[in-house]
């Protein structure tokens, strides 16, 4: 977009009627969907705005927005409570998912840089007007007539050159993002999401489970509402759910109709129906199955589990021991495919780690504009139209993953 790009560095005062057109852009956002149903995003974007925009950025710092907006005392630990951090990251990723949304390219744009509490602003500079046809009333004379043709045909050609415009225009704004899922997104076909489940009670020996025997397939008395629900496949990996809840939230942007299935429940013909999103690694007997035959596949052998290459299988180091004390683990890594499978004859996405921390991060990497533009750089030409198997990788950190990076890429 151009126009004049406005930053802490420059230092600029700004005039009323851009502060106008700030506010009124500041206020149009909050107003979304992405930003109305929260407390947390709007208020805190709305403070570093209005501070830039009076001059005061010094204030602009984690511990003095942790005070300021979110009621924390003055000597609060950032490193235990990194409510702003949080909260920071969160907003940056709706501001780049509002501004990829149909109508939104030409606003006034609002940003807030990595690594930064001060919001940039861009402001679009004004736009030419349309060239205005001109109707000629009186009759042309007999000297009239190559001049009046020539207007004609010019007019012609800037009429088709304008409609090819807002018909290119479209496919011209296409996102990295946009091309990832559009396999998706075409299809007519309600998106099934299959999320992994725990086996249920008395089909595997879980803690706390009563095992009757050789494991039967079904329990011999009647299921109670406390075993279903404690000790049962209704308990969900939480992981699972939040990025459940990505994928939704970008389903729904993108106006795609989904349903909602546990892998228990899930049988063949239903990922026949339409595109299937798999949630999850070892809990989703699915995801085990379709990614199989793969070049890359989920393993496990007692408690070490890992990603295998099939073209170096001897290869294990993106591996995590289970044994591990949770907030000891460094390192979690994702698989991420999107494949037109063969059996189902339907597109399918993968999202699973080989703990939760690294579904997380697979599901923060699908649905954040700007790491798919990471993979778009690195990726072969087409590949928007090619099946494709990612591994990933992110940094744990007291039980919290860092934003994932790519380590492997397969197209085909």
């Amino acid at each position: 977009m151009d126009g004049a790009h406005l930053h802490e560095e420059t230092h600029v005062s700004f005039g009323d009627a851009e502060q106008a057109a700030i506010r009124h852009q500041l206020e149009r956002m909050l107003a979304n969907p992405l930003f109305k149903y929260s407390k947390r995003y709007p208020n805190l974007l709305r403070y570093v705005v209005e501070k830039t925009l009076d001059g005061h950025t010094a204030d602009l710092k984690e511990r003095s927005l942790g005070v300021a907006v979110f009621g924390r005392e003055p000597d609060y630990d950032t490193n235990v409570d990194p409510v702003v951090r949080a909260t920071a990251g969160e907003i940056r990723k709706r501001i780049a998912q509002y501004y990829h949304e149909p109508g939104h390219a030409t606003e006034v744009r609002i940003d807030l840089s990595p690594r930064s509490y001060i919001p940039e602003f861009e402001i679009p500079s004004p736009v030419p007007p349309a060239p205005v046809a001109i109707l000629q009333t009186a009759p042309p004379s007999a000297s009239q007539p190559a001049f009046r043709w020539r207007g004609l045909a010019a007019g012609a050609a800037i009429g088709l050159l304008v409609a090819a415009i807002v018909w290119l225009t479209p496919w011209a704004r296409q996102s990295d993002l946009e091309r990832f899922w559009k396999p998706v997104l075409d299809s007519s076909n309600t998106v099934l999401l299959c999320i992994g489940q725990r086996e249920f009670l008395g089909s595997s020996p879980e803690p706390g489970q009563i095992v009757h025997g050789d494991l039967p397939s079904a329990p011999i008395t009647p299921i109670t509402l406390f075993q279903l629900y404690y000790l049962g496949s209704q308990n969900l990996s939480l992981p699972d759910v939040s990025t459940i809840g990505r994928l939704t939230g970008l389903l729904q942007t993108k106006g795609k109709s989904f349903h909602i299935r546990g892998q228990l429940s899930t049988d063949f013909a239903e990922l026949r129906d339409g595109p299937v999103l798999l949630v999850g690694a070892f809990d989703n007997d699915w995801t085990l199955r379709l990614t199989g035959p793969m070049r890359f596949t989920f393993e496990r052998d007692h408690d070490t589990f890992w990603i295998r290459d099939r073209q170096n299988p001897s290869r294990r180091d993106r591996v995590v021991d289970y044994r591990t004390p949770y907030l000891s683990l460094g390192d979690d890594y994702a698989l991420i495919s999107r494949t037109l499978d063969p059996t189902t004859a339907r597109m399918v996405v993968v999202v699973g780690g080989l703990t939760g921390y690294g579904t997380i991060a697979a599901g923060e990497f699908l649905t954040d504009p700007t790491y798919l533009e990471s993979l778009a750089k690195r990726a072969p030409r087409g590949w928007e139209r090619k099946n494709m198997q990612l591994i990933l990788a992110t940094k744990v950190i007291h039980g919290t993953s860092g934003p994932p990076r790519i380590l492997d890429a397969y197209f085909w």
